[in-house]
């Protein structure tokens, strides 16, 4: 799978820029996305060296419009640690 259909977009919350400081990055990726695959499309994407990276899947949210009951989308989310000293240029706004 190439590297720019792997990383869907970066996920930017609170809690996520507050893990940039230590170094993780969190991405929301492809359904299909080993490790593997994710860790390479970051260092393709990026240039840079990731270390690790976790995955999990995150369950639909039941909503309701109406009389009508429904669930959002189910995803993926990797959080991909970085060599120390490293960062995504990107995200600092440089």
């Amino acid at each position: 799978m190439e590297a720019d259909k792997v990383i869907i977009h970066p996920l930017l919350t609170e809690k996520s820029n507050g893990q940039r400081e230590s170094g993780t990055y969190a991405f929301r990726v492809h359904p299909s996305a080993s490790k593997i695959e994710i860790m390479s499309a970051v260092r393709q994407l990026f240039s840079v060296h990731p270390v690790s990276c976790n995955v999990m899947n995150v369950k639909g949210k039941p909503k309701r419009v109406r009389y009508q009951r429904g669930y959002t989308s189910a995803w993926k989310k990797a959080l991909v640690t970085l060599a120390s000293g490293e960062k995504i240029q990107i995200f600092e706004g440089a």
